[in-house]
């Protein structure tokens, strides 16, 4: 199945963020799962560990990221790369929505600083 429909895209909600994932096993991906993250003005998501590395473009808004201890702000056009076993945070500090395409390996994981483990069904 090498094209994917909007029509087939499955959105997930998690920690004040919609995740709308299209690339995943579910639609034909055997080693990779991309999806749009839609996060609102004013969102700071909880920092945790990745198990896989994940690419991040910034589609609209402005997001800042937080990547091993360094923090940049990105907006429309710029990316950032999170390496396996980092530690991860994204927030929208502006008031104005944000959206970003994400993608990262079937299987991520991620561990939050509570030790709880987090398997986003859109990686699976």
């Amino acid at each position: 199945m090498p094209f994917i429909r909007s029509g087939e895209a499955v959105a997930h909600e998690i920690h004040g963020a919609r995740f709308v994932s299209y690339v995943r096993p579910a639609t034909g991906s055997r080693d990779l799962a991309a999806w749009r993250g839609e996060v609102p003005a004013g969102t700071v998501g909880p920092a945790h560990t990745i198990s896989h590395e994940e690419a991040f473009y910034v589609l609209s808004g402005r997001l800042r990221f937080t990547i091993g201890g360094e923090s940049a702000e990105l907006g429309v056009g710029d990316a950032a790369v999170a390496p396996a076993g980092s530690e991860l945070a994204v927030a929208n500090t502006t008031d104005q929505p944000a959206h970003m395409w994400v993608t990262t390996r079937v299987g991520l994981s991620a561990e939050l600083a509570d030790g709880g483990t987090i398997t986003p069904p859109w990686t699976h």
